[in-house]
């Protein structure tokens, strides 16, 4: 009798094992589940830095020439200096 009680009790123990390999927290689908929502974030970080870099650079910019402030006043406000004459030519 005893020598039954031993592999029956393996074999549950298995089983349970088994069991929350497959279903459980730390499962098989669940990390996959999370390496995937782990990559994506990693993409959308990537994509962050880069647009943080970018404006940095242009804070940089603007801060230390007035190159870029010139160049902006005259893009988004149409300003020019008093020598100048302005000329837009539609498409």
């Amino acid at each position: 009798m005893r020598s039954r009680v031993v592999p029956i009790v393996l074999a549950l123990l298995l089983l349970i094992l088994q069991w929350q390999l497959w279903t459980g927290r730390g499962s098989v689908p669940e990390v996959s589940k999370l390496e995937d929502k782990l990559s994506a974030q990693k993409e959308s970080n990537a994509r962050a830095s880069l647009a943080n870099d970018r404006l940095a650079s242009e804070v940089n910019d603007l801060k230390e020439g007035l190159e870029m402030v010139e160049e902006r006043a005259r893009q988004e406000l149409g300003m020019v200096k008093p020598d100048e004459v302005f000329v837009q030519i539609t498409h």
